[in-house]
C-alpha cells in the first residue's frame, strides 16, 4: 500500500516540507476567519463574506498571469513570492478593523494563493517520475492536511487558557504568519530546472501535445469549477455555521475542524493504492460520489457532534480524491504548460468558490442554514457526472506503461 511513497528524491521532499509551516498558518486562518471577523472584530457577516469573496476574485485574476510567469521565469520565484506575501498578510488581518486595509489585505492574500497554486504542483510534478506522481501528490496532501489541522487545533490550545479575545487572536495571527516564513529555508535548497529553448522542429512536433493539453484542461476545469461553486457555499463558512446552528465558539469549532483536517491527511495516504487498484479516474469518481452523500446529510443532525462527524466523513472522502485530481492534470498536460495549467485551474476554482461563499454567507445570515449544503450537494452531482463523461476512457501515462 505504501510502495508509492518510496524512492522520492531529496528535492521533492524539500518541496513537501516547505508547505508545512504555511499550512499551519493557513489552517488557523481559514478555519477562524469567518468567526474572527464577525464575533471578535465585530464586523458584519456580509462584510466577512465580501472579504472571503475578494480573496477568491484576487486569486482568480492573478492565477493565470502568475502561472504563465512561473513557466517562463521560474516556479521557484513564484513560490517564494507567495510564501512571503502570505506570511505578512495573515499578520495584517489581526491588527486592524479598517475596511479598506482589510480589503487590500484580502487582495494580496489572493495573489499569494495564486502564486502558490500556480507553482507548487507544477514544480513537484517536475521533480518526480510518472510512476511516483500519485505518491508525491498524496504525500504533499497528507503533510498539508495534517499541518492545516494543527493550525485549527491551536485555536483550542490558546483558547483553553482564556487567551482568545482580541489580543489572543492578534498574537496568534502574527506569530503563525511570521513563523511560516521559515519555510523559505527549504525552498532555497531546491534547484530551478533550466528551460532552454528547444529546436524549432521539436517545438513544432509538440504543437499537437499542447492542443491536447488545452482540450484536457478545458474539460477538467469545467467540472472542477462546478464543484468549487458548491464547496464555497459551505466549506469556508463552517466555523460561522457551527456558531449559528449550535451556538459554539471557535475555541470549540476550531479543534473539530482541525480533526477533520487530520482525518483528511490520513485519508490521502490511501489514495495512490486506490488509484492503482481501480484506475485513477474511477477512484476519483467513487470517492466524490461517496462524499456527496455526507454533504446532503450534514445539516440534518440535532447536535454539533453528530453534524461534525458527518461533515468530517464528507471531507475525508472528497479530499482523498483531491491529490489524485491534481496528479491527474499534471500527468496529462505538457511539462512546459504545467504552471499555466495550474494557474488556469486555480483561477477557475477560486472565482466560483469565492462568489458562492458570499451566497452561502447571505443564506446563513437569512436563517437558511441547511440550504447551502443541499445546493452544494446538487452541484457536486453535476460536476461528478461531467467529469466521468469527459475522462472515463482516459488512461494515464503510468497506467499505459503498466498495462503494456
Amino acid at each position: 500500500m505504501f510502495d508509492a511513497y518510496r524512492g522520492l528524491n531529496k528535492e521533492a521532499k524539500y518541496l513537501i516540507y516547505s508547505g508545512v509551516l504555511p499550512a499551519i498558518a493557513y489552517g488557523m486562518f481559514y478555519t477562524d476567519i469567518s468567526y474572527f471577523l464577525t464575533s471578535v472584530q465585530g464586523l458584519s457577516i456580509y462584510f466577512m463574506g465580501l472579504i472571503v469573496t475578494a480573496m477568491g476574485i484576487s486569486t482568480f485574476a492573478a492565477s493565470i498571469p502568475l502561472g504563465i510567469a512561473a513557466d517562463r521565469y521560474g516556479r521557484k520565484n513564484m513560490l517564494i513570492l507567495g510564501t512571503v506575501i502570505a506570511g505578512i498578510i495573515i499578520a495584517v488581518f489581526a491588527l486592524t478593523t479598517n475596511t479598506v486595509i482589510l480589503l487590500t489585505a484580502a487582495v494580496f492574500e489572493g495573489i499569494s494563493e495564486a502564486a502558490f497554486s500556480a507553482s507548487s504542483g507544477a514544480w513537484l510534478a517536475e521533480k518526480v517520475e510518472h510512476n511516483q506522481r500519485n505518491g508525491a501528490f498524496s504525500l504533499f496532501g497528507f503533510a498539508q492536511s495534517m499541518a492545516y489541522g494543527v493550525g485549527a487545533v491551536i485555536l483550542f490550545g490558546v483558547g483553553s487558557f482564556g487567551f482568545l479575545g482580541l489580543s489572543g487572536h492578534a498574537f496568534l495571527y502574527v506569530l503563525l504568519g511570521l513563523t511560516s516564513l521559515l519555510s523559505l529555508l527549504f525552498l532555497i535548497r531546491v534547484k530551478e530546472s533550466k528551460r532552454a529553448n528547444r529546436p524549432k522542429l521539436q517545438a513544432n512536433a509538440d504543437d499537437t501535445a499542447r492542443k491536447e493539453s488545452r482540450s484536457v484542461l478545458t474539460k477538467y476545469v469545467l467540472s472542477s469549477a462546478i464543484i468549487a461553486f458548491g464547496a464555497g457555499m459551505v466549506v469556508p463558512l463552517m466555523a460561522e455555521w457551527l456558531k449559528l446552528q449550535y451556538g459554539i465558539p471557535d475555541a470549540v469549532s476550531g479543534p473539530i475542524l482541525g480533526l477533520t483536517s487530520f482525518a483528511i491527511g490520513v485519508a490521502t495516504l490511501a489514495a495512490p493504492f486506490l488509484a492503482k487498484k481501480f484506475g485513477l479516474v474511477k477512484a476519483i469518481v467513487v470517492l466524490q460520489i461517496s462524499s456527496t452523500v455526507f454533504m446532503f446529510a450534514t445539516p440534518l443532525f440535532p447536535s454539533y457532534i453528530l453534524a461534525s462527524t458527518v461533515y468530517t466523513l464528507r471531507a475525508f472522502l472528497m479530499n482523498m480524491a483531491s491529490p489524485l485530481s491534481q496528479s491527474m492534470i499534471m500527468g496529462l498536460v505538457a511539462e512546459d504548460q504545467r504552471g499555466a495549467a495550474s494557474g488556469v485551474n486555480a483561477a477557475l476554482w477560486r472565482l466560483p468558490n469565492a462568489l458562492s461563499t458570499y451566497v452561502g454567507a447571505y443564506l446563513m445570515a437569512m436563517g437558511f442554514l441547511s440550504l447551502p449544503f443541499f445546493a452544494a450537494g446538487l452541484l457536486y452531482m453535476l460536476s461528478i457526472f461531467l467529469f466521468w463523461e469527459f475522462f472515463k476512457k482516459t488512461k494515464m501515462p503510468e497506467e499505459t506503461v503498466t498495462s503494456s
